[in-house]
C-alpha cells in the first residue's frame, strides 16, 4: 500500500469521461478534462497530477499517440499512474504498455459523459484511484465496479461492459 503522500500522475487522453455535448452541432466532442474537478469535488487529499496527452475519441488515437503516452508513462517519476481514455480502443492502449516494468497503471473511461448527471465516470475514476495504490504493478482497466488484468478483458459492444476474456 502506498504512503499517504505518494502521488499519482494522472494522463488523460479524451474519450467519453471527457465529452461536450455541442447543442448547436447536434454532436459530442472532446472537451477539456473534467478529471482534476472531479477529484476535487471527492475532496482528495492525496497529492496527484493531471497531464493531457490527448483529447481524442479513442477511436481516433494511432499508433503515434499511443507510443507517447508509452513515453509519458515511462518517463514519468511516479510509479502509480492513471490514464483516462475512451473505452473503444482502452486495451489496445493497454497491450502497448504492457512492457513498462515496475509501474501500476490504471486505464479507465466512462461510458457516459461526466458532465452528465447520471454519468459513470466518477465511480469509475474512484475505483482507478484506489486499484492504483493497491494493485501490485502491472497494466489494469476498471469499468463498472470490476478490476481487470488489463491483458485478460475485453469490451463487449453488445452488453455494453468490459468482460473477462473466456478462457
Amino acid at each position: 500500500m502506498l504512503s499517504p503522500d505518494t502521488p499519482i500522475l494522472l494522463l488523460t487522453t479524451g474519450g467519453t469521461i471527457d465529452k461536450v455535448y455541442f447543442d448547436a452541432l447536434s454532436d459530442y466532442q472532446v472537451g477539456e478534462t473534467v478529471v482534476g474537478r472531479l477529484l476535487d469535488v471527492a475532496r482528495v487529499k492525496r497529492p496527484f497530477r493531471v497531464e493531457e496527452v490527448a483529447r481524442k475519441d479513442s477511436l481516433e488515437l494511432d499508433d503515434a499517440d499511443r507510443a507517447l503516452i508509452y513515453a509519458r508513462v515511462a518517463a514519468a517519476p511516479e510509479n502509480h499512474v492513471i490514464i483516462t481514455h475512451g473505452t473503444d480502443t482502452m486495451t489496445d492502449t493497454a497491450r502497448q504498455l504492457a512492457d513498462i516494468p515496475g509501474k501500476t497503471v490504471v486505464l479507465v473511461g466512462a461510458l457516459a459523459p461526466a458532465r452528465f448527471g447520471e454519468s459513470d465516470a466518477s465511480f469509475n475514476l474512484g475505483m482507478a484511484f484506489a486499484t492504483v495504490q493497491v494493485a501490485q504493478p502491472g497494466i489494469y482497466i476498471t469499468m463498472s465496479g470490476s478490476v481487470f488484468p488489463a491483458d485478460q478483458v475485453i469490451k463487449d459492444r453488445a452488453k455494453g461492459a468490459f468482460v473477462p476474456v473466456a478462457q
